[in-house]
C-alpha cells in the first residue's frame, strides 16, 4: 500500500515538474509547480515529517507562488511581446540540459554512503514541541535568525511593493 502511493506520488511530482517546464503559458505552469510542492508535501508526511510537510505548503505553496503570480501579474507576458528564439539559442540549451543531468548522473552513481551505520536514541525529534525547543532554545541563539529572516522578508515585501507602484505623472 505504502509503496504504490509513494509511485503514485513520485508520478505525479514528475509530471507535473515536466509540465512546469514544458508548459508556455506561465499561469498555468505556476499552477503545475503548486501542485509538484503539494505531491512533495506528501513525500514528507510519508518520510513522517509532518512538521516539514506544514512548513512546505505554508512556505512554497502559498508564499512563494504568491508572490511568483504577482510578479507574473505585474510583467503582463503577452505571447506577442515574446520573440522566437534562434535555433542556436534552443540548441545550446538542450545541451547544456543535457551535460548538467550528465555530470549529476556520474555524481549520483560515483558518491558513497558517509554513514553505514546509523545509531538510534530513541528520541522523537519529529514532535514540534521538541522542535521547537531546540531551534529557539536562548542557549543554542537560533532566536536571532529567525528574527533576520523575518526583518528581510518584510523589507523584500515592501521593497516589492513599491516597485510595482506607477508613478503618477503630475500635470500642471
Amino acid at each position: 500500500m505504502l509503496t504504490t502511493v509513494f509511485y503514485i506520488l513520485s508520478a505525479l511530482t514528475l509530471a507535473t515538474a515536466f509540465l512546469t517546464i514544458l508548459t508556455k503559458n506561465p499561469i498555468h505552469s505556476a499552477i503545475y509547480l503548486v501542485i509538484c510542492f503539494f505531491t512533495i508535501a506528501g513525500h514528507y508526511l510519508m518520510f513522517n515529517a509532518q512538521f516539514l510537510a506544514v512548513v512546505h505548503i505554508i512556505v512554497y505553496s502559498g508564499a512563494i507562488m504568491i508572490l511568483l503570480l504577482f510578479t507574473i501579474m505585474l510583467m503582463n507576458l503577452n505571447k506577442e511581446d515574446e520573440p522566437n528564439k534562434r535555433g542556436l539559442t534552443i540548441i545550446a540549451a538542450v545541451a547544456s540540459f543535457c551535460l548538467v543531468c550528465f555530470v549529476l548522473l556520474a555524481a549520483f552513481l560515483k558518491s558513497m554512503p558517509i554513514i553505514e551505520e546509523y545509531y538510534v536514541s530513541g528520541e522523537d525529534y519529529q514532535s514540534i514541541k521538541i522542535l521547537g525547543q531546540v531551534l529557539l532554545d536562548e542557549k543554542e541563539g537560533f532566536m536571532v535568525p529567525f528574527e533576520f529572516a523575518s526583518v528581510l522578508l518584510l523589507v523584500s515585501m515592501i521593497g516589492a511593493v513599491l516597485l510595482s507602484k506607477k508613478e503618477e505623472k503630475i500635470s500642471v
